[in-house]
């Protein structure tokens, strides 16, 4: 669908979603205070029991898979949602209950999907809790439901993806050709009290910040040596990561030269390098002509890409500051579409 004429299709490739199962499994969490995470509890309790028309329409919207969610993609000019599961999605629960039910969930997007084909794709949600059953989640989801790679909310319970333990998933997600979505959530416990004490523990600041850590840690590991076609997509242009590339190119030959850490290993290139070959970023959240424009110039036009953050950034005049972007119309089409078809495979 091309809903206003433009020479390219909108695919917004961030867009969440959370079946009403999951909602109240997470109501019944915080009032039950079996979480020990003051972010999630932070994050969840304000938009599930902040009685507010802003929280209220967020969680209306984030529980619709039909008419109301393709009327607000009609409305801003989205031709394609890539829908995944909102944050922090199955990594709240325990090992057993989040395997349980991610082909529970998997099975609910997929069968939207096959509802309106034309309009949405899709991410498979998996539990890292368990990461061989992980990987075939993963395998099983993209086999029946053709979905298009991984959502992974960042840490889970305070533990990272650069651990080997987990690498069944890329392992899986590298063979299968689709990729790792890595979306933030709010720092697990040992990092969030002083984001939390001044109102920055969300998206406003700690999201980037743990998720910009995620990132890197994969990379100094040698996530990206061990699975050199492995792709892996964050949001808000990188989380910050981009602007900082110098710096860490510097940086990081300087403590592999000098042996600071012993677990600090070198790689076969420098960690820019695979930001600009392994790591593709989305505009989620992140309207902003400067910004969009300087990871195109740092990363590549063929590793930017464009999201909304729907529903929680659901603003339909920020799509008007992408479309005016100083670029011509085959880069816009690169950004809006052809990217989007490439890194998913739709």
């Amino acid at each position: 669908m091309n809903v206003d004429n433009q020479p390219f299709l909108r695919i917004a490739t961030e867009e969440a979603y959370a079946p009403p199962d999951m909602i109240e499994r997470y109501k019944r969490l915080i009032k039950g205070g079996g979480t020990n995470d003051p972010g999630f509890e932070s994050l969840m309790g304000y938009f599930l029991f902040n009685d507010s028309p802003r929280t209220n329409d967020i969680v209306a919207r984030l529980q619709d898979l039909g008419e109301r969610r393709i009327g607000d993609m009609d409305a801003t000019g989205i031709a394609k949602q890539i829908i995944s599961l909102t944050a922090p999605g199955l990594q709240a629960f325990d090992r057993d209950t989040a395997v349980g039910l991610a082909g529970s969930y998997n099975d609910q997007l997929g069968e939207a999907i096959a509802r309106h084909p034309d309009r949405f794709a899709g991410l498979a949600a998996v539990a890292p809790q368990a990461p061989a059953l992980a990987a075939r989640e993963l395998e099983r989801a993209v086999q029946t439901y053709g979905l298009k790679g991984a959502i992974i909310n960042s840490h889970t319970h305070g533990e990272y993806l650069d651990d080997n333990k987990f690498w069944d998933i890329f392992a899986a997600a590298e063979a299968l050709n689709v990729p790792v979505y890595i979306h933030p959530q709010t720092p697990p416990p040992k990092m969030i009290e002083p984001f939390l004490e001044c109102g920055l523990d969300g998206a406003i600041f700690g999201f980037a910040v743990e998720t910009g850590l995620h990132l890197l840690r994969l990379i100094v590991s040698g996530v990206f040596d061990r699975f050199p076609k492995l792709k892996v997509v964050v949001g808000h242009l990188g989380e910050g990561i981009p602007y900082w590339l110098f710096r860490i190119d510097f940086f990081h030959r300087g403590i592999v030269q000098t042996k600071r850490y012993a677990n600090f290993k070198p790689l076969a290139k420098k960690p820019s390098d695979y930001m600009k070959e392994n790591v593709y970023v989305t505009t989620s959240g992140m309207a902003w002509e400067p910004a969009i424009m300087y990871a195109r110039s740092v990363l590549g036009a063929e590793h930017v890409l464009y999201a909304m953050d729907y529903p929680y950034q659901y603003v339909p005049e920020e799509v008007a500051v992408t479309d005016n972007l100083p670029i011509d119309a085959a880069a816009k089409k690169l950004l809006y579409q052809t990217n989007a078809e490439k890194v998913f495979g739709l």
